[in-house]
């Protein structure tokens, strides 16, 4: 079965759809550590290092929406519900306790490594200001999900079903957000 040359995305609309999803991940991201630490506060060990985490993906958050504002990308239309979700699964996990914050972490910045990763091999050489961005971010992302495994992720309560559901929602997030 072939394409309909109507349906298939021009090189640009991809390159819009990869700018899009990622912004709405970063911006998400943001709001799982901010409610991570709204229930934690300076409370845990682990504050300090989320809050670290939290700047971090502000910073790539907002060279997004400069290379949106730039090319002339629009947001996701889903921005409000991704502010909502990302807030309540970060305080949720948290809830569950410090483990529980960085098992989402690390389910998350899994997902978003093979995401970043899946992307600069889909972009070669075709973009070289996106492929940079991208793949510093990635190593950010992957430092992320280290740390949070370093700080006992895997000693949540139900580990395998808690990173298995967030992982599975983080693909769903993405393929949403490249259309919405």
């Amino acid at each position: 079965m072939t394409d309909h040359p109507q349906s298939r995305s021009t090189a640009a609309e991809r390159r819009a759809q990869m700018i899009r999803v990622d912004q709405a991940g970063e911006f998400g991201a943001t709001r799982i550590y901010k409610g991570q630490l709204a229930v934690m506060g300076n409370r845990s060990h682990l504050s300090t290092e989320i809050e670290g985490m939290a700047r971090q993906e502000e910073g790539h958050r907002s060279r997004f929406d400069a290379l949106m504002a730039e090319r002339g990308v629009r947001p996701t239309a889903l921005q409000p519900f991704w502010s909502v979700a990302g807030y309540a699964l970060g305080a949720g996990t948290a809830l569950l306790g410090p483990e529980a914050a960085m098992a989402c972490t690390a389910a998350v910045e899994e997902e978003i490594d093979r995401h970043y990763s899946d992307q600069l091999d889909e972009l070669g050489e075709d973009d070289p200001e996106l492929s940079e961005m991208i793949a510093e971010f990635r190593e950010d992302e992957r430092e992320h999900r280290d740390a949070a495994l370093n700080a006992g992720a895997e000693r949540a309560p139900g580990y395998p079903l808690l990173s298995g559901a967030i992982r599975l929602g983080c693909r769903l997030a993405i393929r949403i957000s490249e259309k919405v």
